[in-house]
């Protein structure tokens, strides 16, 4: 097949429209675009990520304790054969050295006992300059999250729910370098966007490790529970070192705090915008629908039916009985009752002759109207900071989107479907992408926060698909009214990807087919030419929307990073399948498949093969040479193994999770635990949370009283920096929660057969680092190895230090630092602190200088 993408280009509706309604495809324009290669060298500026503690966890296994433990980022200073190399490790059993590591960031300590405390010191040039907090063995490989479940519900309509815990993400909130977990309560009739019905309240919570539940967000009656609703983003926007929590919000948000016995203290909405307050809005309002509120609001849409622009302008039909196919019988503007006449026939009639699963007189559930807002919390508080205007707007009931038009009539689903993400769109801060719509209209922002208000970057829109009558015709497929982005309409997945696609060091967004340049321009809107056996032979069409996504470096052999996607256009597709290049968008290889092709996944399953292996339709490998017509499992996969392959987590609905290597077998069963989002079996989170690079399981327990986190303890001598000090593997964790759950990538090869010497090591700035040192020597004044006048000398340092660094005077900030190390190396103090102390302290405060000085480069 011929190869094309769309690059940046405008798009006439007039010249680019098939004739035919039915196939609903559009040939799209096929510049290629190469990556250059002097654009993916390595950025020498600095960019922010999280300040992270040594990050150390012990576990109870059969044959001794095993520790795990970070490495960071900063801390790398070269690569050897068979990781990378930086600062080795002494690892403590109660006060007495009992190993040094070198090769690793994992240790199995055969003498140990359930009772033995456990610390591990960094060492550079034979000195140790950190010591980690100590930790204490878990009683088995896995770790229990205590949680507070919400109570049980009723709908209106008397329909009894409870609740499980559901997605998770992670954040550090209070800057002391640990992660805090946030998971979202999902209650048991939590509906997707197309199904019919009520669903109960959605709530977001915020627990530290011990279990402690900060707070507790809940969104409301007016924000319907399900995957496609609800995307939270967080992460350290403003860079003062803590998280932020963001997403969407309406009338009946609210936070709900606790003190440390669990009570209820406090509840406070979400703040109205005036405007919406001055028209009478409320937090009293519930903007669910009955059957009768839809039938009352279907009767007036009719009646203003000759006031619809497209009407107007000439597009739709003048009448509703030519959008049925019947002869005229009523005059316009409609009397109520002939729109209610209109009303019934279209309920009743017309609908169930075009599905029979339209039946829209028990049409319930759905918020088809009233404010939309977008809210930023703080994350360690809960508190409010801004709430704005979600943009963009429903519009309608979903008229315009297309959720009438297809044999499937759906009110409120195309135009209620979210996506969001976290991108690094500069290169060098965060900033949150926040979506609507995928299948037709599709729209997308971006926004940075300043810690006090969300600034609007840029704004996306593909326009409306044009449609000759909204309740018969094929809109998906079609290209948008827009020049610039008309072309992504129907390329969207049920999730999104961030990566530096094209090399220039600042994230895209990856939206299914197509990808949004960092400046919010149109990279490219991936197509080709449709195959003899489709229903359109030798049209050129959009690769189409998918149900699974994933964007990493596939093919070491190729240059950049590589998509993997699955299609679901069936005949209407050039591929059920396909991998493209991620800078150009041009396709690799893929397969026609003429279905739905729901699930598709990549990794090294097979270690003897270059490249990571890519599955959907039999397993092939990075270069597209078919394998095998089995393939691993689709659910969500995991580097859980101490060879740097990839597993895969299976289970789904009521199955108990399991953990599979495609040569190995089971490697872990979860027992007691459950996967959420039905037959998509997602863990509630797969992640790097602490300890070595390998990646935490995260999954409830059966009766959702806790998350239970699982530990790979298999000894690995592969050392690697936390993925979380990998930009895209970092956003990746950020959006995993978003739409269909998909796992997140390194933007390095990864696999058990990685060049180290081609694994990057960024250059970051880690803002909760100076507050860190902070802490440290708080922590050394308490166990007095730092006393008398000293003590209040380096506090005084540093809170200069953070006062000209919060104000963007670094310089400044960095003679303050240099001023606590020259206060440190008094040698009138020396009998104010100890050795160990001003060595630990002196090291830190060098390495915080040079970041420091990353941040202007």
């Amino acid at each position: 097949m011929g190869k094309g993408i769309v690059q940046r280009i405008s798009v006439l509706m007039s010249t680019v429209m098939l004739t035919s309604t039915l196939s609903g495809i559009t040939p799209f324009s096929t510049p290629l675009v190469k990556a250059s290669e002097a654009a993916r060298s390595k950025q020498s500026s600095s960019i922010q990520l999280e300040y992270l503690d040594r990050g150390v966890v012990a576990a109870t296994t059969s044959e001794g304790i095993f520790l795990s433990w970070r490495l960071l980022a900063n801390e790398v200073s070269g690569h050897s054969e068979s990781g990378l190399t930086g600062v080795n490790f002494n690892v403590y059993r109660d006060g007495k050295r009992v190993a040094t590591v070198r090769d690793s960031t994992n240790f199995l300590d055969d003498s140990g006992s359930a009772t033995s405390k456990y610390y591990v010191a960094a060492v550079k040039n034979g000195k140790e300059i950190e010591q980690s907090a100590e930790a204490s063995p878990w009683d088995n490989t896995y770790f229990d999250l205590k949680l507070k479940k919400p109570e049980d519900g009723v709908t209106p309509s008397g329909e009894a729910y409870s609740y499980t815990a559901n997605d998770m993400s992670v954040g550090d909130v209070d800057g002391d370098g640990q992660y805090e977990f946030f998971v979202k309560w999902d209650p048991t009739n939590s509906k997707d966007v197309s199904q019919k019905g009520y669903t109960g309240k959605t709530y977001i919570d915020c627990y530290k490790m011990d279990g402690t539940l900060l707070y507790r967000i809940d969104l409301g009656v007016n924000i319907r529970a399900g995957a496609h609703y609800t995307q939270f983003l967080v992460y350290d926007f403003d860079g003062d070192g803590k998280s932020e929590l963001m997403f969407k919000t309406a009338p009946g948000t609210k936070v709900i705090k606790f003190n440390k016995k669990g009570e209820v203290v406090s509840e406070q909405f979400i703040t109205m915008l005036k405007e919406d307050k001055q028209a009478g809005y409320s937090h009293e309002d519930d903007y669910r629908m009955n059957s009768e509120d839809y039938y009352n609001h279907l009767v007036d849409m009719f009646k203003n039916w000759h006031t619809q622009k497209e009407v107007v302008n000439g597009n739709w039909p003048a009448t509703l009985e030519e959008c049925f196919g019947i002869e005229k019988q009523f005059n316009y503007p409609l009397s109520t009752e002939d729109a209610k006449k209109l009303a019934d026939y279209f309920i009743d009639v017309y609908a169930p002759s075009r599905s029979a699963r339209n039946d829209l007189r028990d049409f319930e559930g759905f918020i088809l109207n009233g404010p939309e807002y977008l809210t930023v919390f703080n994350g360690e508080t809960g508190a409010e900071m801004e709430t704005i205007r979600y943009k963009y707007g429903r519009h309608d009931d979903g008229l315009m989107w297309g959720d009438y038009a297809m044999s499937r009539i759906e009110p409120g689903n195309r135009v209620d479907r979210f996506l969001a993400g976290v991108a690094y769109l500069d290169g060098k801060k965060p900033y949150a992408v926040f979506t609507r719509g995928y299948y037709t209209r599709t729209t997308m922002v971006s926004y940075s926060w300043d810690g006090k208000h969300l600034k609007e970057e840029w704004d996306v829109d593909s326009g409306w698909t044009p449609m000759t009558n909204p309740f018969n015709d094929g809109p998906h497929g079609r290209l948008g009214t827009s020049e610039e982005y008309g072309s992504l309409t129907t390329q969207g997945a049920h999730s999104l990807s961030t990566a530096d696609v094209d090399g220039d060091g600042k994230q895209e967004i990856i939206y299914g087919s197509a990808t949004i340049d960092h400046d919010g321009s149109l990279l490219y809107s991936s197509s080709d030419v449709m195959p003899p056996e489709s229903a359109t032979p030798g049209v050129t069409a959009g690769l189409g929307h998918g149900d699974a996504l994933h964007v990493a470096d596939i093919d070491p052999n190729k240059a950049g990073l590589e998509i993997f996607m699955v299609h679901e256009g069936g005949s209407y597709a050039p591929y059920g399948y396909s991998l493209r290049d991620a800078a150009t968008g041009e396709v690799i290889y893929g397969g026609y498949t003429g279905k739905d092709t729901g699930r598709g996944m990549i990794g090294d399953v097979l270690p003897e093969q270059e490249g990571l292996e890519t599955w959907a339709v039999g397993l092939w490998t990075a270069d597209g040479k078919r394998l095998s017509t089995n393939a691993p499992g689709t659910n969500m996969n995991i580097k859980w193994s101490a060879d740097m392959t990839t597993q895969i987590v299976n289970g789904s609905i009521d199955q108990t999770p399991t953990i599979q290597d495609w040569k190995k077998g089971t490697v872990l069963t979860a027992s007691n635990t459950r996967t959420n989002n039905y037959t998509k079996g997602n863990p509630s989170l797969v992640a790097d949370i602490f300890g070595d690079w390998r990646e935490e399981l995260l999954v409830r327990t059966e009766d959702s009283q806790a998350i239970r986190i699982y530990l790979s303890t298999e000894v690995t001598d592969r050392k690697l920096y936390t993925l979380m000090h990998d930009a895209q593997y970092r956003t990746g964790i950020a959006w995993q929660n978003v739409g269909y759950n998909q796992p997140s990538y390194p933007s390095y090869y990864f696999a058990s057969d990685t060049n180290w010497g081609k694994v990057p090591t960024p250059t970051i700035w880690m803002p909760g680092e100076l507050g860190a040192l902070n802490s440290l020597v708080a922590s050394f004044v308490e166990k007095g190895d730092v006393k008398g006048s000293l003590a209040s000398q380096l506090e005084n340092s540093l809170k200069q230090a953070q006062h000209h660094i919060n104000k963007g005077s670094y310089s400044k900030g960095i003679s303050f630092l240099e001023k606590f190390i020259r206060q440190l190396e008094q040698k009138n103090k020396k009998d104010e602190v100890t050795e160990k102390a001003k060595t630990i302290l002196i090291a830190k405060a060098d390495q915080l200088i040079v970041n420091i000085e990353n941040i202007g480069s």
